[in-house]
C-alpha cells in the first residue's frame, strides 16, 4: 500500500512539474525567437516552416513508432478535409501570427495578447449557443478588455504603446488559436492526438513552403543561433507537448491549464531581463489581468465538475 501511495504522490508530483516545465519551454522559445529576429536577422516565415515541418515529422514518426495508424485519418474526404482546414487556418496560421507579433513587437506582449484566446473562446460559446455568459465568463471578458487596454495604451486613449501592426497580429494569434482550440475537437475524438497534431504541423509547414522557401536560409548562423532553432523545434514544440499532455493525464486539464498561465509570465519575465524589453507597471497590470482569465475559465471548469 505504502509502494502505491508514493507512486501516485510521485505521478501527481511529475504532473505538476512537466507542466510547468512545458510552459517555461514556451516562455522561452518566444524570447529565443525575438533575438533571432532582432539580432541574427532571421524571418517568422522561414523559422515556422522549419519549425513545423521538422515537429511534425518526427511527431509522426514517433506515433508510428508507438504503433498508432498515422494514415486512419486519411481514408474519408469528411476528416482529411477538416484536417487539411487544421493544419493551414489553425496550425500554420496561430504559428506564423505569433511569431510575426513578436517580430513587429516583442515576446512579452506577443505572448500576453495570444492569452486572450480563451476569453474570445468563452465569448464565441456563448454566441454560439445564445445563453448569457455566466458570471465568471463576464468577468472575464471585462478582464481580458481592461487588460488588453493597459497593455496597448497604459491607461490613456491618447497614449498607443505598441503600433497597430503589432496589435492586429496579437489579436490574430489570439483568434487563430482560438479557431486552432475549438476546430479540432471532433478529430481528437476520433484519433490520437499525435496523429492530429503530427499532420498538423507537417502540413501547415509544407502549405507555408509555398509562402517562403525553406531553402532560401536567412539569418546570421553560429552556435546561438543554431542552439535556438533546435531548441525551438524539439524541446519547445515536441517535448513540451508531450510533457503537457502526460501532465494532463496525470493531474488533470484543469490543473494542467492552470500551470500553463507560467508561460506568458516566463516569456515576459526572460523578455524583461535578458533581451531588456522595456515593461513597466501598467504592463505588468495588463498581463496580470489577461491571465487572470485563464485561471478564471479554469477554476469555473473545476466547479462546474464537482
Amino acid at each position: 500500500m505504502q509502494i502505491i501511495i508514493l507512486f501516485a504522490l510521485n505521478t501527481v508530483t511529475w504532473g505538476y512539474l512537466l507542466a510547468i516545465i512545458a510552459a517555461v519551454f514556451w516562455g522561452i522559445s518566444g524570447s529565443f525567437c525575438q533575438y533571432l529576429f532582432q539580432q541574427k536577422q532571421f524571418n517568422p516565415e522561414w523559422l515556422v516552416t522549419i519549425r513545423l515541418v521538422a515537429a511534425g515529422g518526427v511527431l509522426l514518426l514517433i506515433a508510428g513508432a508507438q504503433k498508432q495508424n498515422i494514415w486512419q485519418v486519411w481514408k474519408t474526404k469528411t476528416d482529411a478535409l477538416q484536417l487539411i482546414v487544421f493544419s493551414t487556418a489553425g496550425m500554420a496560421a496561430v504559428q506564423y501570427t505569433y511569431f510575426a507579433a513578436i517580430y513587429a513587437s516583442n515576446a512579452a506582449t506577443a505572448t500576453v495578447l495570444q492569452y486572450l484566446g480563451p476569453a474570445m473562446i468563452a465569448l464565441y460559446l456563448a454566441l454560439r449557443y445564445k445563453k448569457m455568459p455566466t458570471l465568471y465568463e463576464g468577468l472575464v471578458i471585462v478582464l481580458a478588455i481592461a487588460g488588453t487596454f493597459l497593455l496597448v495604451t497604459h491607461g490613456s486613449v491618447h497614449a498607443i504603446t505598441i503600433s497597430g501592426k503589432a496589435f492586429f497580429l496579437g489579436m490574430a494569434s489570439a483568434v487563430t488559436l482560438a479557431f486552432y482550440t475549438l476546430y479540432p475537437l471532433g478529430l481528437l475524438k476520433r484519433f490520437p492526438s499525435a496523429v492530429v497534431v503530427g499532420w498538423g504541423m507537417f502540413l501547415g509547414g509544407i502549405t507555408f513552403c509555398l509562402v517562403k522557401d525553406p531553402f532560401q536560409v536567412p539569418g546570421i548562423w553560429d552556435i546561438h543561433s543554431i542552439s535556438m532553432i533546435a531548441f525551438i523545434i524539439f524541446p519547445a514544440t515536441l517535448f513540451a507537448f508531450y510533457a503537457y499532455l502526460v501532465s494532463v493525464q496525470y493531474i488533470g486539464a484543469t490543473k494542467a491549464s492552470l500551470l500553463a498561465c507560467v508561460e506568458p509570465l516566463s516569456a515576459a519575465l526572460l523578455a524583461v531581463l535578458w533581451l531588456k524589453v522595456p515593461f513597466d507597471g501598467y504592463d505588468w497590470a495588463g498581463t496580470f489581468l489577461i491571465v487572470s482569465t485563464v485561471v478564471l475559465l479554469a477554476l469555473e471548469k473545476r466547479v462546474s465538475e464537482s
